[in-house]
C-alpha cells in the first residue's frame, strides 16, 4: 500500500515538473522567434495602408508602429 502511494506521489511531481519545464521551454522558444521575426514591420504597414488606396507619410506610419508598441 505505500508503495502504491510513492508512486503516485512520484507520479503527480514528474507531471508538475515536466509541465512546468514544458511551459518555460515553449515560452523561451516563442519569444526568441517573435524576436527574429516580427508580427508586422513598417514594411507591412505601408503595404496595409496603399492597399487601402492610402499614401502613407513616415509620421503615420511611426505613429501605427508606436501604437502597436504601446499596446503590447
Amino acid at each position: 500500500m505505500i508503495v502504491w502511494w510513492g508512486a503516485l506521489v512520484i507520479a503527480i511531481v514528474a507531471l508538475l515538473v515536466g509541465a512546468a519545464t514544458g511551459y518555460f521551454l515553449a515560452r523561451f522558444f516563442f519569444q526568441r522567434y517573435l524576436k527574429k521575426n516580427p508580427p508586422i514591420n513598417e514594411n507591412m504597414v505601408r503595404a496595409m495602408m496603399s492597399q487601402m488606396g492610402r499614401k502613407p507619410s513616415e509620421k503615420q506610419v511611426r505613429a501605427v508602429m508606436r501604437s502597436m508598441e504601446e499596446n503590447k
